[in-house]
């Protein structure tokens, strides 16, 4: 019997690429949702029985496509299509039939899907948690957390957006190269934030999602050959890379979170890294500046560094200057007091990050990283508030589980010598 584990996983990778498909195919959005929701069913039926397809993705979109049409055709009382058990017959003909379904490779229908969700008729505040809901199937919490908004009002952002698309009878073919640049922006914001999700998951029993990282790598290449001389997807790709590169050691073997200082480097996957360092040296030859290149180069100089006592946090300092005069963000600021801390003490940057309490009041990374400046400043009743408030907050057992460990230093700080116990 086929695992139910590997089915979820696989139908999860599948859903980029499936929807795509089943959105050219039906031009409509929640058809094409609706059709792959329905495969996923079948395929929960199905796989544990016969075992998975060769293909899954191509079973999904075929099957999909054809009970989708089925439910069409008795609603116009026309032929039914065969039964289902004739349609999902694993004999090998999915993949070839979905092939022939597409005529094109369907693989790449994610990304035209991406310019779908990112067109100027939505509002950018909408175009992306759109994308991020039917490219990437991620829940409305996993994205308002993403967006620091509450849930209901993400909720009514991406409903809204549906209308929206419904309403302007959006074009579901692949847009001219005008409007390609135009989406440019919105699109690459989608693949960094689905990336981020696979990097640190806002939610879930798991802290890295890594089929999610991988998919986004794929879809910066894609938009990097579509635009080959655009600096700023050029260090889009760059910086997943670098990031990514980092997987292999992010956590152990009881997938504990390891903090990059203590990471073991020989583990990075080197190729990934030049391949990202080839990508930031040639962005920024053209000296013209963006957030993505910026933090790519901060990424490059973690990569170069061989030991942590290498890294140049002077430079790390630096760039995310620049990167707050790019893109002012609090949480940008917040990576920044990091560097500080390393350059000019914790006491500089706890100055730096309080003033954002409350614009990050409901983010973990804020209290984590507060509490550890806390405790290096030896103020560990304010740094024990602060970690109570981060586990409060963590968004997986990781998370919380690497917090509950600097309490514990701080309850073995705690106590003197000749306590009791």
């Amino acid at each position: 019997m086929t695992d139910l584990a590997w089915i979820d996983s696989a139908l999860t990778s599948a859903r980029p690429q499936a929807v795509g498909a089943l959105l050219r195919y039906f031009r409509d959005l929640d058809a094409a949702e609706e059709a792959f929701q329905e495969a996923c069913l079948r395929a929960l039926k199905t796989w544990p029985e016969k075992g998975p397809p060769r293909d899954p993705t191509a079973w999904l979109i075929f099957v999909g496509r054809n009970v989708t049409l089925d439910e069409l055709r008795r609603r116009t009382k026309q032929q039914a299509l065969p039964p289902d058990e004739l349609i999902s017959d694993l004999d090998d003909v999915e993949a070839d039939a979905a092939e022939r379904l597409d005529a094109s490779h369907y693989r790449d229908d994610v990304l035209r899907l991406l310019f779908i969700c990112c067109h100027p008729d939505l509002p950018a505040t909408q175009q992306i948690p759109l994308a991020l809901r039917v490219v990437s199937g991620l829940s409305v919490k996993e994205i308002a957390r993403a967006f620091l908004v509450s849930e209901s009002a993400m909720e009514q952002r991406i409903t809204r957006a549906k209308r929206r698309v419904a309403a302007a009878d959006v074009p579901f073919e692949t847009p001219g190269a005008p409007e390609r640049v135009e989406r440019l922006a919105a699109v690459s914001a989608m693949i960094y934030l689905l990336f981020n999700e696979g990097y640190s998951a806002s939610g879930g029993d798991v802290h890295v999602r890594v089929p999610l990282c991988e998919e986004a790598i794929r879809l910066a290449r894609l938009l990097l050959r579509l635009f080959p001389g655009e600096t700023e997807v050029m260090g889009l790709t760059a910086l997943l890379l670098l990031q990514h590169a980092r997987a292999p050691a992010r956590l152990d073997s009881d997938g504990a979170i390891v903090l990059l200082e203590d990471q073991d480097r020989r583990r990075w996957n080197r190729s990934l890294i030049a391949e990202g360092l080839v990508l930031v040296e040639k962005a920024l030859r053209h000296r013209r500046p963006g957030p993505y290149q910026v933090q790519a180069a901060i990424a490059a100089v973690h990569a170069r560094a061989a030991r942590p006592t290498d890294t140049d946090w002077a430079e790390i300092d630096r760039l995310y200057a620049a990167l707050e005069t790019l893109l002012p963000s609090p949480v940008i600021t917040l990576n920044r007091a990091v560097a500080v801390a390393k350059v000019r003490g914790p006491a500089a940057a706890l100055a730096m990050i309080e003033p954002l309490a409350s614009r990050l009041d409901g983010y973990f990374h804020f209290f984590g990283a507060k509490g550890a400046l806390l405790m290096q400043l030896g103020r560990n009743d304010e740094a024990r508030e602060a970690f109570d408030r981060a586990i409060a907050l963590a968004n997986t057992a990781a998370e919380a589980a690497h917090i509950r460990l600097h309490i514990d230093r701080l309850m073995r700080d705690s106590r003197k010598p000749g306590d009791a116990g």
